[in-house]
Parts: structure tokens; C-alpha cells; sequence
């Protein structure tokens, strides 16, 4: 019997899977723009989407995902299902690997993704947790590796909340030799765990100044100050990342053809400023769009290893 495979954080793959990620990701690209379509990869599966959190481009861009690579989606809203009244995840994964062939999850805690990936046959795929975000990070060193083409050559800087996408740069770049800088107050810094588990240290630099890694910046990245979960410390947030906001000041010194890059949601006047997000130097729009063929090439690879 085939051994299943599990996305459940970045280090779940090595440095050749991601790039065969990559490559099959280009080439969905590429022939969806042709109209080519693939409806014999998930040969008719019924895959779930369990969600705990608020989506728009991870449900989208999943669902057609999985429509386009031949199978069904089956949206569940955690909030109407009886794991909301009490039942236990061990008792509502052994319910749906009665009738799934695969579950993409969007939760809070990681060790909730880990619960279900023990109880279900199938390939599990972590579509968010408060630690780890490895679907959307994947389409962003896509989207660089699009860009800029050998990323042993590219410089990220993440500047803002070291939160799950932070984490999960971090060990991406640890993965595929990315150097990494990440700015950000010391209350909000990255965590030790993140840090004891990386490979190679040496690729990572942090500072509190916002400045302190502009001019060697071939990627600047941010994301929200306030995620899901942390909105009764919102005021306090936005008064200690103000500093931390990229607009054109921050990036005065950056390369001329530096990458901007956001997760999406933006909010603008906080994190960002409309003139960043919306330069010729932004590319989420990008990141938006890679996330479909990205995520395809995931379902590709777990369901064909």
C-alpha cells in the first residue's frame, strides 16, 4: 500500500521537492492559459476544506485547484459542524476519512492539522495555522524564483509581526539557501523555536530598525499587524509597528527593481501604503494569482508520490 503524504509545515518537503513544485507549478501556469486542464490528477476525489478562519483567496484558489485537477470540493465551515458543539478532532477525523479523499485545513493551532493528519488516510494539507503557513510561502518563492530566477543569489527582508508567514519564510529560506532579514520590534520578534530548528542560522539577520537591511533588499515583505485571533491588542499593535509601515521613505535606498511582496489581506495606511502596494515594483498580484498553480502542484506531487 502507498505510504500517504502529509502538508503540514514547510519542512514537510526538501529542497528538490520544492522545486519540482516549481517547475510542475509552471507548467500549469502555462497550460491553463492554453486551456489545457488536468481532470485525471484527482480522478474524481472528494477533497475537504475545513475551515476555522475567514478565506478568500486560500478557499477560492483551492477549490479551483482541486476542480481543475478533476476533483470535488467540500466546503466545511467548522462553525456549523459538531466540532463546534464538542466533539472531539479525533472523532470528527475518523467521521471524514469515512468519506474523503483528502483534507486542506485552515485552523488556529498547528497541533489541531497534526490531529487530523493521524487519523485520516489521505493527504492532509495545512492551508493556515497561527504557526505555519506553507501553501502561501511556496507561491511566494515561486513568484520569486519567477522574478529573479536563482534564489541562492536573492536577499528577502521581511519587515513588521514575526507571525506564521514570518516563521515560515524563515524556514523556507532555510530550506533552499535564501538569505533572510526580518526587522521587527523586540515584542514581536522571531521565536527561539524557529530559530534552534533552522539548518543553516547563518542565513538569518534580525534588527528592530526598520531601515537596517533596505539597501541589500532584493524582495521587501509584510503582512498584517494584526492577525486573525490577536484583535483585543489591536490598538497596541498599530502603535508599535507605526515605525515599521513600507511606504516610499522606508524604501528610498532599496534596488531600483526590488520585489514587494504581501500576503493579502493589505491593509492600506498601516502596513503599507497605496503607493507601495500599488508600484510597479508590487508583485502580490502575482502571488495571488501562483497560489492556484502552486497549490495544484502540491496536490499533484501528495497525490502522485
Amino acid at each position: 500500500m502507498k505510504q500517504k503524504r502529509d502538508l503540514l509545515d514547510i519542512r514537510d518537503l526538501n529542497e528538490t521537492e520544492i522545486y519540482r513544485i516549481f517547475e510542475k507549478a509552471k507548467l500549469f501556469k502555462f497550460e491553463r492559459k492554453k486551456g489545457i486542464i488536468h481532470q485525471d490528477v484527482l480522478n474524481k476525489k472528494c477533497i475537504g476544506l475545513l475551515f476555522r478562519k475567514p478565506s478568500s483567496r486560500t478557499r477560492v484558489s483551492f477549490e479551483v485547484a482541486i476542480i481543475e485537477l478533476g476533483g470535488n470540493p467540500v466546503f466545511l465551515d467548522a462553525s456549523k459542524l459538531q466540532i463546534s458543539r464538542g466533539e472531539t478532532i479525533q472523532d470528527t477525523a475518523k467521521t471524514l476519512n469515512l468519506y474523503l479523499g483528502g483534507l486542506v485545513i485552515r485552523t488556529y493551532e498547528q497541533s489541531e492539522v497534526e490531529t487530523f493528519a493521524q487519523y485520516i488516510d489521505s493527504p492532509v494539507i495545512n492551508a493556515l495555522t497561527d504557526f505555519s503557513h506553507p501553501c502561501q510561502i511556496l507561491a511566494d518563492f515561486f513568484t520569486i524564483w519567477e522574478k529573479k530566477k536563482n534564489l541562492k543569489d536573492v536577499v528577502i527582508t521581511y519587515i513588521g509581526d514575526a507571525n506564521n508567514v514570518c516563521n515560515t519564510l524563515i524556514l523556507g529560506a532555510d530550506i533552499l539557501g535564501v538569505r533572510i532579514n526580518v526587522s521587527c520590534p523586540a515584542k514581536y520578534t522571531v521565536s527561539k523555536k524557529i530559530i534552534e530548528s533552522m539548518k543553516n542560522p547563518s542565513l538569518l539577520k534580525i534588527s528592530e530598525d526598520p531601515y537596517a537591511f533596505i539597501s541589500e533588499s532584493d524582495v521587501i515583505y509584510t503582512d498584517t499587524w494584526v492577525s486573525m485571533g490577536d484583535e483585543s491588542e489591536k490598538q497596541v499593535r498599530e502603535e508599535i509597528f507605526r515605525p515599521y509601515q513600507v511606504n516610499e521613505k522606508l524604501v528610498k535606498n532599496a534596488p531600483p527593481d526590488f520585489l514587494f511582496m504581501h500576503c493579502l489581506p493589505a491593509h492600506r495606511g498601516q502596513e503599507v501604503t497605496d503607493e507601495i502596494i500599488d508600484g510597479k515594483n508590487s508583485v502580490v498580484w502575482q502571488q495571488a494569482e501562483n497560489r492556484l498553480h502552486v497549490q495544484k502542484a502540491i496536490l499533484y506531487l501528495l497525490y502522485n508520490s
